[in-house]
Protein backbone atom coordinates (compact mmCIF):
# COMPACT_ATOMS: atom_id res chain seq x y z
CA UNK A 1 0.00 0.00 0.00
CA UNK A 2 1.37 3.32 -0.76
CA UNK A 3 0.54 5.44 1.84
CA UNK A 4 1.48 9.79 2.00
CA UNK A 5 2.37 11.01 5.78
CA UNK A 6 2.45 14.28 6.80
CA UNK A 7 4.20 14.94 9.52
CA UNK A 8 2.80 18.49 10.63
CA UNK A 9 5.48 21.08 11.34
CA UNK A 10 6.84 22.16 14.76
CA UNK A 11 6.08 25.74 16.08
CA UNK A 12 9.70 27.60 15.43
CA UNK A 13 11.09 29.39 18.45
CA UNK A 14 13.96 29.65 19.60
CA UNK A 15 14.25 29.95 23.73
CA UNK A 16 17.49 29.88 25.74
CA UNK A 17 18.06 26.56 26.61
CA UNK A 18 18.69 25.55 31.07
CA UNK A 19 21.15 23.74 32.46
CA UNK A 20 19.03 20.09 32.59
CA UNK A 21 20.64 17.21 32.52
CA UNK A 22 19.62 15.06 29.65
CA UNK A 23 20.12 10.85 29.26
CA UNK A 24 21.84 9.33 26.78
CA UNK A 25 19.46 6.26 25.36
CA UNK A 26 20.94 3.12 24.23
CA UNK A 27 21.27 2.14 20.48
CA UNK A 28 18.57 -0.31 19.01
CA UNK A 29 19.82 -3.43 17.92
CA UNK A 30 19.15 -3.53 14.29
CA UNK A 31 19.28 -6.60 12.79
CA UNK A 32 19.11 -8.17 8.88
CA UNK A 33 20.51 -6.89 5.97
CA UNK A 34 22.08 -3.19 5.28
CA UNK A 35 19.42 -0.68 4.89
CA UNK A 36 20.17 0.83 1.49
CA UNK A 37 20.34 4.74 1.07
CA UNK A 38 19.77 6.31 -2.45
CA UNK A 39 20.84 9.94 -3.08
CA UNK A 40 21.37 12.19 -6.34
CA UNK A 41 23.97 14.32 -3.86
CA UNK A 42 27.63 14.32 -4.80
CA UNK A 43 30.99 13.75 -2.99
CA UNK A 44 33.82 14.95 -4.81
CA UNK A 45 37.25 15.98 -4.08
CA UNK A 46 38.48 18.88 -6.34
CA UNK A 47 41.85 21.12 -6.70
CA UNK A 48 39.97 23.68 -5.64
CA UNK A 49 37.90 21.88 -2.42
CA UNK A 50 40.23 18.82 -1.90
CA UNK A 51 39.02 18.22 2.04
CA UNK A 52 35.23 18.14 1.24
CA UNK A 53 33.87 16.36 4.55
CA UNK A 54 36.16 17.87 6.96
CA UNK A 55 34.33 19.62 9.65
CA UNK A 56 36.21 22.89 9.45
CA UNK A 57 35.40 23.08 5.62
CA UNK A 58 32.24 20.79 4.92
CA UNK A 59 29.31 23.68 4.10
CA UNK A 60 26.82 21.85 1.75
CA UNK A 61 23.34 19.65 2.66
CA UNK A 62 25.24 16.16 1.15
CA UNK A 63 28.49 16.96 2.98
CA UNK A 64 26.89 17.60 6.35
CA UNK A 65 24.65 14.47 6.10
CA UNK A 66 27.98 12.64 6.13
CA UNK A 67 29.00 14.07 9.34
CA UNK A 68 25.85 14.56 11.20
CA UNK A 69 25.75 10.58 11.20
CA UNK A 70 29.89 10.11 12.06
CA UNK A 71 31.03 13.57 14.30
CA UNK A 72 28.91 14.08 17.46
CA UNK A 73 28.41 17.85 18.28
CA UNK A 74 27.72 19.01 22.04
CA UNK A 75 24.17 19.78 21.39
CA UNK A 76 21.38 18.06 18.50
CA UNK A 77 18.17 18.85 17.28
CA UNK A 78 15.56 16.61 18.73
CA UNK A 79 13.51 14.27 17.28
CA UNK A 80 10.47 16.20 16.08
CA UNK A 81 12.20 19.41 16.06
CA UNK A 82 12.26 21.80 18.80
CA UNK A 83 14.70 23.36 20.41
CA UNK A 84 18.38 22.03 20.69
CA UNK A 85 19.22 18.96 23.26
CA UNK A 86 22.32 17.97 24.86
CA UNK A 87 24.07 15.07 22.62
CA UNK A 88 28.06 14.97 24.05
CA UNK A 89 27.31 16.88 26.69
CA UNK A 90 25.20 16.23 29.44
CA UNK A 91 23.90 19.44 29.82
CA UNK A 92 24.45 23.41 28.78
CA UNK A 93 23.44 26.30 29.10
CA UNK A 94 23.94 29.89 29.63
CA UNK A 95 24.97 31.53 32.44
CA UNK A 96 24.82 34.70 32.69
CA UNK A 97 21.62 37.23 32.14
CA UNK A 98 23.59 38.63 29.00
CA UNK A 99 24.00 34.95 26.55
CA UNK A 100 27.54 35.96 26.67
CA UNK A 101 28.43 33.10 28.49
CA UNK A 102 27.63 29.12 27.83
CA UNK A 103 29.03 26.10 29.40
CA UNK A 104 28.45 22.47 28.55
CA UNK A 105 29.64 19.70 30.75
CA UNK A 106 30.28 16.39 29.08
CA UNK A 107 28.65 12.95 29.57
CA UNK A 108 30.89 10.33 31.34
CA UNK A 109 32.68 7.79 29.03
CA UNK A 110 33.15 9.49 26.26
CA UNK A 111 35.28 8.23 23.50
CA UNK A 112 36.28 8.10 20.12
CA UNK A 113 35.18 5.38 17.99
CA UNK A 114 38.64 3.94 18.02
CA UNK A 115 38.34 4.20 21.94
CA UNK A 116 40.55 7.23 22.75
CA UNK A 117 38.57 8.96 25.48
CA UNK A 118 37.08 12.52 24.45
CA UNK A 119 37.94 15.02 27.29
CA UNK A 120 36.96 19.08 27.03
CA UNK A 121 40.24 19.54 25.50
CA UNK A 122 39.38 17.60 22.61
CA UNK A 123 36.27 20.01 22.36
CA UNK A 124 38.21 23.34 22.55
CA UNK A 125 41.00 21.85 20.01
CA UNK A 126 37.72 20.97 17.73
CA UNK A 127 36.29 24.19 17.61
CA UNK A 128 39.66 26.37 18.20
CA UNK A 129 40.79 24.26 14.65
CA UNK A 130 38.34 25.41 12.48
CA UNK A 131 38.11 29.26 13.04
CA UNK A 132 41.83 28.69 12.74
CA UNK A 133 41.74 27.66 9.66
CA UNK A 134 38.86 29.48 8.58
CA UNK A 135 38.19 27.99 5.29
CA UNK A 136 36.79 29.33 2.18
CA UNK A 137 33.30 28.00 2.43
CA UNK A 138 32.76 30.38 4.97
CA UNK A 139 31.69 27.60 7.25
CA UNK A 140 33.70 29.09 10.74
CA UNK A 141 31.14 32.29 10.37
CA UNK A 142 28.53 29.60 12.22
CA UNK A 143 31.08 30.04 15.21
CA UNK A 144 32.02 34.11 14.64
CA UNK A 145 30.36 35.14 17.65
CA UNK A 146 33.32 32.95 20.25
CA UNK A 147 34.98 35.13 22.17
CA UNK A 148 37.57 32.47 23.67
CA UNK A 149 37.05 28.14 24.41
CA UNK A 150 37.88 27.58 28.17
CA UNK A 151 38.35 23.83 28.93
CA UNK A 152 38.10 23.51 32.99
CA UNK A 153 39.07 20.03 33.90
CA UNK A 154 38.71 17.15 32.01
CA UNK A 155 34.50 17.74 31.33
CA UNK A 156 33.62 21.49 31.17
CA UNK A 157 34.10 23.48 28.08
CA UNK A 158 33.26 27.25 28.77
CA UNK A 159 32.43 29.18 25.52
CA UNK A 160 33.19 32.99 26.45
CA UNK A 161 30.97 35.32 23.54
CA UNK A 162 32.18 38.61 21.82
CA UNK A 163 28.21 39.30 21.86
CA UNK A 164 24.98 38.37 23.11
CA UNK A 165 23.80 35.50 21.07
CA UNK A 166 20.60 33.20 22.07
CA UNK A 167 21.10 31.36 18.70
CA UNK A 168 24.77 29.72 20.07
CA UNK A 169 23.04 26.35 20.84
CA UNK A 170 21.85 25.76 17.61
CA UNK A 171 25.26 26.39 15.88
CA UNK A 172 26.50 24.11 18.32
CA UNK A 173 24.70 21.67 17.00
CA UNK A 174 26.15 21.90 12.92
CA UNK A 175 29.01 19.78 11.76
CA UNK A 176 31.29 23.13 12.14
CA UNK A 177 31.39 22.55 15.95
CA UNK A 178 32.01 18.56 15.90
CA UNK A 179 34.27 16.82 17.94
CA UNK A 180 37.48 15.50 16.21
CA UNK A 181 40.63 13.55 17.52
CA UNK A 182 43.48 15.96 17.18
CA UNK A 183 45.72 12.87 16.32
CA UNK A 184 43.33 12.71 12.92
CA UNK A 185 42.66 16.43 12.19
CA UNK A 186 45.72 18.60 11.55
CA UNK A 187 45.80 22.06 14.07
CA UNK A 188 46.24 24.52 11.00
CA UNK A 189 45.61 22.11 7.64
CA UNK A 190 42.60 20.35 6.33
CA UNK A 191 41.76 16.62 6.20
CA UNK A 192 42.43 15.89 2.63
CA UNK A 193 40.40 13.12 0.61
CA UNK A 194 37.19 11.40 2.83
CA UNK A 195 38.24 9.83 5.44
CA UNK A 196 35.99 11.00 8.20
CA UNK A 197 36.86 9.92 12.38
CA UNK A 198 34.17 10.92 15.30
CA UNK A 199 32.23 9.99 18.14
CA UNK A 200 28.90 9.94 16.03
CA UNK A 201 26.62 7.10 15.75
CA UNK A 202 28.08 5.58 13.19
CA UNK A 203 31.72 4.83 11.56
CA UNK A 204 31.74 5.69 7.86
CA UNK A 205 33.69 4.04 4.79
CA UNK A 206 33.58 5.53 1.59
CA UNK A 207 33.85 3.55 -1.67
CA UNK A 208 35.86 6.06 -3.58
CA UNK A 209 36.21 6.11 -7.71
CA UNK A 210 38.97 8.37 -8.40
CA UNK A 211 37.67 12.05 -7.31
CA UNK A 212 34.65 10.88 -6.05
CA UNK A 213 32.15 8.95 -3.36
CA UNK A 214 30.71 6.07 -5.34
CA UNK A 215 28.82 4.39 -2.48
CA UNK A 216 29.13 4.91 1.97
CA UNK A 217 29.14 2.57 4.40
CA UNK A 218 27.94 3.83 7.59
CA UNK A 219 28.21 0.59 10.58
CA UNK A 220 26.89 1.68 14.02
CA UNK A 221 29.86 2.69 16.34
CA UNK A 222 29.98 0.84 19.36
CA UNK A 223 31.97 3.27 21.37
CA UNK A 224 29.07 5.77 20.81
CA UNK A 225 27.39 7.47 23.92
CA UNK A 226 24.71 10.31 23.37
CA UNK A 227 21.05 10.89 22.88
CA UNK A 228 20.27 8.89 19.72
CA UNK A 229 18.58 5.85 19.48
CA UNK A 230 20.68 3.72 16.39
CA UNK A 231 17.82 1.62 15.20
CA UNK A 232 20.02 -0.21 12.39
CA UNK A 233 23.78 -2.11 12.50
CA UNK A 234 24.73 -0.53 8.92
CA UNK A 235 23.35 1.59 6.41
CA UNK A 236 24.79 1.88 2.92
CA UNK A 237 24.45 5.06 0.59
CA UNK A 238 24.89 4.80 -2.79
CA UNK A 239 24.69 8.21 -5.50
CA UNK A 240 22.97 8.13 -8.31
CA UNK A 241 24.08 10.02 -11.44
CA UNK A 242 20.34 11.29 -11.95
CA UNK A 243 17.16 11.21 -10.27
CA UNK A 244 15.91 8.62 -12.75
CA UNK A 245 18.10 6.21 -12.14
CA UNK A 246 17.63 6.57 -8.55
CA UNK A 247 14.16 5.40 -9.19
CA UNK A 248 15.09 2.61 -11.07
CA UNK A 249 17.10 1.31 -8.57
CA UNK A 250 14.44 1.47 -5.67
CA UNK A 251 11.74 0.10 -8.33
CA UNK A 252 14.18 -2.78 -8.60
CA UNK A 253 14.64 -3.03 -5.06
CA UNK A 254 18.23 -2.64 -5.58
CA UNK A 255 17.66 0.38 -2.50
CA UNK A 256 15.52 0.77 -0.07
CA UNK A 257 15.59 4.56 0.51
CA UNK A 258 14.91 7.34 -1.73
CA UNK A 259 15.91 10.96 -0.67
CA UNK A 260 17.13 14.11 -2.18
CA UNK A 261 16.60 15.11 -4.99
CA UNK A 262 13.65 13.65 -6.29
CA UNK A 263 11.70 14.93 -9.61
CA UNK A 264 8.69 16.30 -9.34
CA UNK A 265 7.50 13.70 -12.28
CA UNK A 266 8.46 11.00 -9.78
CA UNK A 267 6.93 12.46 -6.57
CA UNK A 268 3.51 12.97 -8.45
CA UNK A 269 3.52 9.51 -9.61
CA UNK A 270 4.23 7.84 -6.22
CA UNK A 271 1.95 10.66 -4.50
CA UNK A 272 -0.94 9.39 -6.71
CA UNK A 273 0.35 5.53 -5.66
CA UNK A 274 0.86 4.03 -8.73
CA UNK A 275 3.86 2.10 -7.35
CA UNK A 276 2.21 -0.11 -4.12
CA UNK A 277 5.75 -1.39 -2.93
CA UNK A 278 6.81 2.27 -2.26
CA UNK A 279 5.55 4.95 0.36
CA UNK A 280 5.80 8.39 -0.21
CA UNK A 281 6.24 10.92 3.16
CA UNK A 282 6.11 14.18 2.78
CA UNK A 283 7.26 16.66 5.44
CA UNK A 284 8.25 19.89 5.98
CA UNK A 285 10.60 21.70 4.82
CA UNK A 286 12.80 24.36 5.32
CA UNK A 287 14.78 25.04 1.43
CA UNK A 288 14.62 27.68 -0.09
CA UNK A 289 16.29 28.83 -3.39
CA UNK A 290 17.56 32.29 -5.15
CA UNK A 291 19.28 34.40 -7.03
CA UNK A 292 21.90 35.71 -5.87
CA UNK A 293 24.49 38.88 -7.39
CA UNK A 294 28.06 40.28 -7.26
CA UNK A 295 26.69 42.91 -6.32
CA UNK A 296 30.52 44.68 -8.24
CA UNK A 297 29.77 43.42 -11.30
CA UNK A 298 29.21 45.74 -13.68
CA UNK A 299 26.08 44.36 -15.57
CA UNK A 300 24.22 44.30 -11.71
CA UNK A 301 26.26 47.00 -9.94
CA UNK A 302 23.67 49.45 -10.52
CA UNK A 303 20.66 48.85 -7.76
CA UNK A 304 18.11 49.27 -10.31
CA UNK A 305 19.03 46.54 -12.27
CA UNK A 306 18.63 44.35 -9.32
CA UNK A 307 15.19 45.99 -8.31
CA UNK A 308 14.01 45.77 -11.87
CA UNK A 309 14.49 42.03 -11.96
CA UNK A 310 12.76 41.47 -8.62
CA UNK A 311 9.61 43.21 -9.98
CA UNK A 312 9.77 41.27 -13.28
CA UNK A 313 9.90 37.72 -12.07
CA UNK A 314 6.88 36.03 -11.93
CA UNK A 315 7.22 33.47 -8.50
CA UNK A 316 3.69 32.00 -8.70
CA UNK A 317 4.33 31.01 -12.45
CA UNK A 318 7.69 29.72 -11.91
CA UNK A 319 6.22 27.56 -8.89
CA UNK A 320 3.27 25.98 -10.72
CA UNK A 321 4.94 25.06 -14.12
CA UNK A 322 7.83 23.44 -12.19
CA UNK A 323 7.09 22.08 -8.77
CA UNK A 324 3.19 22.10 -8.54
CA UNK A 325 2.47 21.76 -5.20
CA UNK A 326 5.53 20.85 -3.67
CA UNK A 327 6.67 24.93 -3.51
CA UNK A 328 5.27 27.75 -2.70
CA UNK A 329 6.00 31.41 -3.63
CA UNK A 330 8.49 33.34 -1.14
CA UNK A 331 9.18 36.89 -0.87
CA UNK A 332 11.49 36.81 1.99
CA UNK A 333 14.76 34.83 2.38
CA UNK A 334 13.52 33.99 5.84
CA UNK A 335 10.94 31.11 4.94
CA UNK A 336 6.82 31.92 5.86
CA UNK A 337 6.98 29.26 8.73
CA UNK A 338 9.81 30.93 10.78
CA UNK A 339 9.20 33.34 13.44
CA UNK A 340 10.49 36.70 12.09
CA UNK A 341 9.53 36.33 8.29
CA UNK A 342 8.04 39.23 6.34
CA UNK A 343 6.61 39.34 2.89
CA UNK A 344 9.09 42.08 2.36
CA UNK A 345 9.76 41.21 -1.77
CA UNK A 346 6.25 41.85 -2.01
CA UNK A 347 5.16 44.27 -0.08
CA UNK A 348 7.49 46.51 -2.07
CA UNK A 349 6.89 45.12 -5.37
CA UNK A 350 3.56 43.60 -5.32
CA UNK A 351 2.53 41.67 -8.28
CA UNK A 352 5.33 41.51 -11.30
CA UNK A 353 5.25 44.57 -13.51
CA UNK A 354 6.60 45.32 -16.33
CA UNK A 355 5.78 49.11 -16.85
CA UNK A 356 7.09 49.43 -13.61
CA UNK A 357 10.52 47.76 -13.92
CA UNK A 358 10.97 50.31 -17.29
CA UNK A 359 10.52 53.15 -15.26
CA UNK A 360 12.61 52.31 -12.66
CA UNK A 361 15.21 51.64 -15.44
CA UNK A 362 14.62 54.63 -17.07
CA UNK A 363 15.17 56.93 -13.66
CA UNK A 364 18.24 55.14 -13.11
CA UNK A 365 19.62 55.97 -17.22
CA UNK A 366 19.81 52.43 -17.41
CA UNK A 367 20.32 51.27 -21.34
CA UNK A 368 18.27 48.63 -22.25
CA UNK A 369 17.76 45.69 -22.70
CA UNK A 370 20.57 45.02 -20.18
CA UNK A 371 22.47 41.94 -21.30
CA UNK A 372 23.03 39.20 -18.47
CA UNK A 373 23.72 35.40 -18.10
CA UNK A 374 22.01 33.91 -15.07
CA UNK A 375 24.39 30.82 -13.76
CA UNK A 376 22.96 27.40 -12.13
CA UNK A 377 24.27 24.50 -10.92
CA UNK A 378 23.00 21.34 -13.11
CA UNK A 379 24.09 18.56 -10.14
CA UNK A 380 23.16 19.95 -6.88
CA UNK A 381 19.46 21.19 -6.32
CA UNK A 382 18.10 18.00 -8.58
CA UNK A 383 16.82 17.90 -12.11
CA UNK A 384 14.24 20.55 -11.72
CA UNK A 385 16.89 23.63 -12.19
CA UNK A 386 17.17 23.86 -15.58
CA UNK A 387 13.19 23.72 -16.50
CA UNK A 388 13.30 26.57 -13.38
CA UNK A 389 16.28 29.01 -15.08
CA UNK A 390 14.53 28.94 -18.74
CA UNK A 391 11.49 30.01 -17.29
CA UNK A 392 13.18 32.82 -15.22
CA UNK A 393 15.11 33.76 -18.96
CA UNK A 394 11.26 33.52 -20.37
CA UNK A 395 10.09 35.46 -18.00
CA UNK A 396 13.10 38.29 -18.42
CA UNK A 397 13.41 38.49 -21.88
CA UNK A 398 9.68 38.48 -22.89
CA UNK A 399 9.63 42.39 -20.59
CA UNK A 400 11.96 43.46 -23.25
CA UNK A 401 14.15 44.96 -21.00
CA UNK A 402 16.66 42.51 -20.19
CA UNK A 403 18.63 40.16 -23.08
CA UNK A 404 19.66 37.21 -20.72
CA UNK A 405 21.12 33.86 -21.53
CA UNK A 406 21.13 30.86 -18.88
CA UNK A 407 24.28 28.64 -18.55
CA UNK A 408 24.61 25.41 -16.04
CA UNK A 409 27.75 23.90 -14.93
CA UNK A 410 28.22 20.79 -12.28
CA UNK A 411 28.68 21.88 -8.78
CA UNK A 412 32.79 21.14 -8.91
CA UNK A 413 32.96 24.07 -11.21
CA UNK A 414 29.73 25.95 -10.23
CA UNK A 415 30.83 26.65 -6.44
CA UNK A 416 34.38 27.75 -6.69
CA UNK A 417 33.50 30.11 -9.83
CA UNK A 418 30.80 31.44 -7.30
CA UNK A 419 33.08 31.81 -4.49
CA UNK A 420 36.05 33.66 -6.84
CA UNK A 421 33.13 36.32 -8.14
CA UNK A 422 32.97 34.90 -11.55
CA UNK A 423 29.38 35.35 -12.10
CA UNK A 424 27.27 38.13 -11.86
CA UNK A 425 23.92 36.45 -11.02
CA UNK A 426 23.75 32.79 -10.09
CA UNK A 427 21.06 30.46 -8.61
CA UNK A 428 21.99 29.30 -4.83
CA UNK A 429 19.78 26.83 -2.44
CA UNK A 430 19.90 27.17 1.11
CA UNK A 431 19.12 24.35 3.47
CA UNK A 432 19.35 26.07 6.96
CA UNK A 433 21.55 25.21 9.83
CA UNK A 434 19.22 25.53 11.83
CA UNK A 435 15.39 26.65 11.84
CA UNK A 436 15.73 30.62 12.61
CA UNK A 437 15.73 33.89 11.06
CA UNK A 438 19.17 34.58 11.92
CA UNK A 439 20.24 31.55 9.54
CA UNK A 440 18.32 32.84 6.62
CA UNK A 441 19.93 35.97 6.98
CA UNK A 442 23.52 36.53 8.42
CA UNK A 443 24.91 33.53 6.54
CA UNK A 444 24.67 36.22 3.50
CA UNK A 445 24.73 39.16 5.00
CA UNK A 446 27.26 39.62 7.74
CA UNK A 447 30.79 39.33 7.22
CA UNK A 448 32.49 36.33 5.81
CA UNK A 449 29.26 35.43 4.35
CA UNK A 450 29.10 32.00 2.77
CA UNK A 451 28.25 33.73 -0.67
CA UNK A 452 31.82 35.40 0.10
CA UNK A 453 29.40 38.99 -1.77
CA UNK A 454 30.64 42.13 -1.81
CA UNK A 455 27.31 43.75 -0.68
CA UNK A 456 27.92 45.25 3.28
CA UNK A 457 25.37 46.59 4.85
CA UNK A 458 26.50 48.52 8.03
CA UNK A 459 23.27 48.77 9.80
CA UNK A 460 22.50 45.11 9.22
CA UNK A 461 26.05 44.37 10.32
CA UNK A 462 26.85 46.00 13.18
CA UNK A 463 23.47 46.58 14.77
CA UNK A 464 20.63 44.46 13.87
CA UNK A 465 21.82 41.50 13.78
CA UNK A 466 23.43 41.94 17.15
CA UNK A 467 20.19 43.53 17.92
CA UNK A 468 18.22 40.25 16.68
CA UNK A 469 20.49 37.84 18.71
CA UNK A 470 19.98 39.55 21.82
CA UNK A 471 16.75 38.26 22.14
CA UNK A 472 16.13 34.89 23.96
CA UNK A 473 12.29 35.16 22.83
CA UNK A 474 12.70 35.09 18.97
CA UNK A 475 9.29 37.28 18.44
CA UNK A 476 10.58 39.97 20.56
CA UNK A 477 13.17 39.84 17.29
CA UNK A 478 11.09 40.59 14.90
CA UNK A 479 11.26 44.30 14.83
CA UNK A 480 14.93 44.12 14.01
CA UNK A 481 14.51 40.98 11.76
CA UNK A 482 12.08 42.32 9.48
CA UNK A 483 14.06 45.51 9.24
CA UNK A 484 16.61 43.50 7.77
CA UNK A 485 14.52 41.89 5.46
CA UNK A 486 13.44 45.09 4.58
CA UNK A 487 16.69 46.41 3.48
CA UNK A 488 17.34 43.24 1.36
CA UNK A 489 14.12 44.09 -0.47
CA UNK A 490 15.32 47.63 -1.26
CA UNK A 491 19.00 47.00 -2.20
CA UNK A 492 18.24 43.78 -3.76
CA UNK A 493 21.65 41.61 -3.03
CA UNK A 494 19.78 38.79 -3.72
CA UNK A 495 16.02 37.98 -5.03
CA UNK A 496 14.10 35.01 -3.02
CA UNK A 497 12.09 32.65 -5.62
CA UNK A 498 10.41 29.67 -3.49
CA UNK A 499 10.36 27.59 -0.77
CA UNK A 500 10.23 24.04 -0.34
CA UNK A 501 8.81 21.12 0.97
CA UNK A 502 10.99 17.72 1.06
CA UNK A 503 10.56 13.81 0.53
CA UNK A 504 11.38 10.47 1.09
CA UNK A 505 10.26 7.49 -0.16
CA UNK A 506 10.82 3.90 0.58
CA UNK A 507 9.90 0.38 0.20
CA UNK A 508 7.35 -0.36 2.84
CA UNK A 509 9.00 -2.60 4.84
CA UNK A 510 11.50 0.19 6.14
CA UNK A 511 10.20 2.20 9.12
CA UNK A 512 11.59 5.59 10.93
CA UNK A 513 11.07 7.12 7.01
CA UNK A 514 8.64 9.77 8.85
CA UNK A 515 12.21 11.08 11.08
CA UNK A 516 14.30 10.35 8.30
CA UNK A 517 14.82 13.87 7.49
CA UNK A 518 13.99 17.06 9.48
CA UNK A 519 12.78 20.54 8.53
CA UNK A 520 16.65 21.53 8.19
CA UNK A 521 17.08 18.75 5.81
CA UNK A 522 19.17 16.77 8.21
CA UNK A 523 19.29 13.42 6.92
CA UNK A 524 19.11 10.87 10.26
CA UNK A 525 19.71 7.57 9.04
CA UNK A 526 19.25 5.98 12.90
CA UNK A 527 16.03 6.52 12.45
CA UNK A 528 15.55 3.86 10.01
CA UNK A 529 14.80 0.10 10.45
CA UNK A 530 13.66 -2.91 8.97
CA UNK A 531 9.79 -4.17 9.58
CA UNK A 532 7.34 -6.39 7.67
CA UNK A 533 6.08 -5.66 4.34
Amino acid sequence: MNRKTLVLPAVVGLLAPVLAACGGSDSGSGSGDPIRVGTTDTFTATKDAPAPVDPAYAYDVGTWNILRQTVQTLMVQPKGEGDPVPEAAQSCGFTDSGNERYACKLRSGLKFSNGDSITAEDVKYSIERALRIKADSGVFALLSTIDTVEAKGDDEVIFHLKTADATFPYKLSTPVAGIVNPKDYEKDKLRDGFDVDGSGPYTFQADVDGDHIVSATFTKNPNYKGALKVNNDKVVMKSFASADAMGDAIDKGDIDVMTRAMTPSQINKLDAGKDKAVDLVEMPGLEIRYLAFNTNANSVKTKAVRQAMAQIIDRSELVSKVYGTQAEPLYSLVPATITGHSNSFFNKYGDPSVSKAKTMLERAGITTPVRITLHYTTDHYGAASKQEFEILEKQLNKSGLFDVDIKGSPWTTFRPAEQKGQYDVYGMGWFPDFADADNYLAPFLDKDNFLGSPYANSDIRNTLIPESRREADRQAASKSLTEIQDIVAEDVPVIPLWQGKQYVAARDDITGTAYALNSSSTLQLWELGRGVS
